[in-house]
C-alpha cells in the first residue's frame, strides 16, 4: 500500500475545497485525475477513498486552519 499517497489524498481534499465539491460529486473521476497527476493507488485504498462519506470530510476540512485551505474561486481548478 501506498500510504503516503493515501494521505497526500486526504490532505488534497482537506484543503482544497474546489477538489472536495467535485470529489463528493464523483469521486472515480477525482481519484482518476490525481492518478493521472502521479499519486498512485491501488485498488483497496480507491475503495476506502470512494467510500468517505462526503460531510465527514466537509466536517474535518472546516476544522483546519483558514491558512491552510486553497478556496475555490470562479468554479476552481483542476
Amino acid at each position: 500500500m501506498s500510504q503516503v499517497n493515501v494521505e497526500r489524498v486526504i490532505g488534497l481534499l482537506a484543503t482544497d475545497e474546489g477538489l472536495r465539491r467535485r470529489f463528493s460529486s464523483d469521486p472515480h473521476v477525482v481519484l482518476r485525475e490525481l492518478a493521472e497527476r502521479g499519486l498512485e493507488l491501488n485498488p483497496c485504498e480507491r475503495w476506502s477513498l470512494v467510500r468517505m462519506d462526503p460531510r465527514e470530510l466537509a466536517r474535518f476540512a472546516s476544522a483546519i486552519g483558514p491558512k491552510l485551505q486553497k478556496t475555490e474561486i470562479e468554479g476552481g481548478t483542476k
